[in-house]
């Protein structure tokens, strides 16, 4: 292929196939792996350019193209870099990898060094808000990145979401930022399920009763969210009960490491690890209102 990538998207899935599909509406030319053929045909279907791994897809990219690693956890990534297929030995100084998913903050730290040696930069960018707001370009996305890579960068920032928020320029601080908001997520999500568990307890009508939480002192937009879903018995994974399961724990590591006891993460972080233990690791993390239910 002689046409050069802008970007390389690896992780097509809710994320990513979402990110993906907004750059390609606005014309961004854009190659996809994923693991997934369904996640990789749906990606292909918006006209990204099929890839058949991730080196492949970082060996297209233009001399200055962005690597968006949009995959689940610290051990995806690293396979993504530095695996028998990785990326790694296809990257050229001057290129940037973007890391989205939710990791340690020492994790991110380790990679951006690795990638340093190579002369690659590194944009340390969680993301939040779901698919939806993904698509449509509202999500947040919150970025720790050397000046230079923040200046360069704006264009692709601006098209993936108009709520950027630059955290830092320290490797790590878009991760520890996300984890403090994923375990508020994960303590507003419990408290959801669990007040509209008493509600249904107390014979009230939950429907309603969630209607005037959303109109009160009450409301926040996990718990609006999710419990929309769950009264309607939708557990279709949008947000894997898995996910917030590793998030609270990474949370409650990272505050380990500085000497900080959260009670009420330690709570959330609890009830997400019997949801697991329920089984619904691959259901929405609405599920948690059906765990409260059984109180």
């Amino acid at each position: 292929m002689s046409e050069q990538l802008s970007v390389a998207v690896v992780g097509a899935g809710n994320m990513g196939g979402a990110m993906l599909a907004r750059l390609r509406d606005l014309g961004w030319s854009v190659g996809v792996h994923d693991t997934d053929p369904q996640a990789q045909s749906r990606a292909v279907a918006c006209g990204a350019v099929p890839c058949a791994s991730p080196r492949r897809a970082a060996s297209l990219l233009a001399p200055h193209g962005v690597l968006l690693v949009a995959v689940v956890d610290a051990a995806q990534t690293e396979a993504v870099l530095w695996g028998p297929e990785g990326v790694g030995p296809a990257l050229a100084p001057g290129q940037t990898v973007m890391l989205c998913p939710t990791l340690g903050p020492e994790d991110v730290q380790h990679q951006a060094e690795r990638l340093a040696r190579l002369g690659v930069d590194c944009i340390d960018a969680p993301m939040s808000g779901g698919p939806l707001r993904a698509r449509q370009g509202t999500m947040s996305l919150m970025v720790a990145c050397a000046d230079p890579v923040w200046q360069r960068s704006q264009d692709l920032l601006q098209a993936l979401s108009q709520q950027v928020f630059r955290v830092g320029v320290r490797a790590g601080d878009g991760a520890r930022t996300k984890l403090v908001n994923n375990l508020l997520a994960a303590i507003n999500l419990a408290g959801a399920a669990e007040a509209l568990a008493l509600a249904e307890r107390m014979g009230l009508n939950p429907a309603v009763t969630l209607s005037v939480i959303e109109a009160s002192s009450g409301q926040s937009w996990i718990g609006s969210d999710r419990m929309h879903r769950a009264l309607a018995d939708d557990f279709e994974p949008r947000a894997h009960v898995s996910l917030l399961a590793k998030d609270t724990g990474l949370a409650l590591a990272a505050a380990g490491r500085v000497s900080f006891d959260p009670p009420l993460g330690r709570v959330a972080c609890d009830l997400f690890a019997q949801a697991m233990a329920q089984g619904w690791a691959p259901l929405d993390d609405a599920a948690l209102l059906k765990l409260l239910r059984q109180r």
